[in-house]
Order: structure tokens, then sequence, then C-alpha cells
């Protein structure tokens, strides 16, 4: 059995969705932020970062795009991500890398932005182009939407899950929303759809 170690309001949100979708049964392990860290954790999530998976053979994945590609490899019937091959796949594989390593690190210098500078008064600037960098990332992907229903190939996949997390955590949702409407009317989409509704009463991701 799998076991997934999250928190509410994390990345562990697309990794939960994409468990749901697959149908496959899973321990989930609420992991509360502690200073100095479990060092039981930090031998499965050495950055001490959730989410984090246990396969069942007990060996331990983190970052949430990487566990997001080994779901859907696993249990392709579940429709994950758009079949190997195909050019869809090629999109779902293109965009997964593009917003775990353009988006979510902004979010992270956004929201933990003393962790990247080493001067206390520095603060300010860090998230500032944070901020200008999750914009930037937001308005490529809105124009990939363009005249599309979804992110990568003809259906649903965890691609466009894993940018709704993300524009959710944007710090100005209202002005996103206004802004990027590709990226809005996707989310509305999501935002009717009963396992997100389901999830989001848990992780709060959106009011």
């Amino acid at each position: 059995m799998y076991k997934l170690y999250t928190r509410p309001g994390s990345g562990g949100f697309v990794v939960e969705a994409a468990l749901a979708m697959a149908g496959v049964p899973f321990e989930q392990i609420d992991v509360p932020k502690k200073d100095p860290p479990d060092p039981a954790f930090l031998a499965i999530s050495p950055l001490n970062q959730v989410p984090a998976l246990m396969l069942p053979n007990g060996h331990s994945l983190t970052e949430s795009a990487a566990i997001c590609i080994l779901l859907a490899e696993r249990h392709p019937q579940a429709g994950l991500a758009p079949e190997a091959g195909s050019p869809g796949r090629a999109d779902f594989l293109r965009w997964m890398a593009f917003m775990s390593s353009v988006l979510y690190p902004a979010v992270l210098r956004l929201y933990y932005a003393h962790r990247y500078t080493a001067d206390g008064e520095g603060l300010r600037p860090v998230k500032q182009a944070a901020v200008a960098e999750m914009d930037r990332g937001f308005a490529i992907l809105d124009r990939a939407l363009a005249g599309r229903d979804w992110l990568a190939g003809e259906t649903l996949s965890l691609a466009d899950i894993y940018l709704v997390m993300l524009v959710a955590w944007h710090p100005e949702v209202e002005k996103a929303r206004a802004a990027w409407p590709n990226i809005e009317r996707l989310w509305a989409r999501l935002r009717e759809n009963e396992l997100m509704q389901k999830l989001n009463a848990s992780h709060e991701m959106w009011a």
C-alpha cells in the first residue's frame, strides 16, 4: 500500500488527487511542521518537505511532479496523463517540468523568502521577484491554454490539477483570475469537479 506524507494546503493536494483518481488504497499521514524537524521524516524526505510518497516496496519518493508522473506510469488505466507516445504526453511532460521548475520554486520563494537571502532586511525584494516570476509563468500557461480545454491531451490530466493548485497559491487570487482568463476557465471547471471539491474541503486551497 502507498503511504502519502502530506499536510493540508500543501503540494500533497495533487498527489491525493492522483491516488484517488487511480482508485488505489493509500495511508495518509499528516506531517506537522516541526523545528527541529522529525529525524524519522528526514529519512524519508531529506529537505523536510511534503508531499512524500512511500511506495509499496518501501522506496520513498519526493517532488510532487515526479510523484505524479510515476503514478501516471504505474496506473495507465486511470488516465492521469495522456498515453505514452501521444502528442499530449509530450505536452504533459513539458508542462509538468515547467511548472515544477519555474512556478513551484517561485511560490516557495514568496512564502519562505527567509530561506533565499542572508539579509534579514532583504525579504521584500525576494518576494517581489517571486511574484513577478509567478506572473510570467502563469502568462505562458494561459497562452498555452488558448483554444484548448485542457493543458495536455484531450481530457483532464494531473497537469491541469497541478496548475490549479499553483494558481490557488497566488497572493492576489482575484487579480490572477482576471489576468489569465484561460486558466480561470480551467479552474472554474475544476471547482465544479466533485473530487476537487472534496479535496478542497480539507486543503482549503480556494474559497
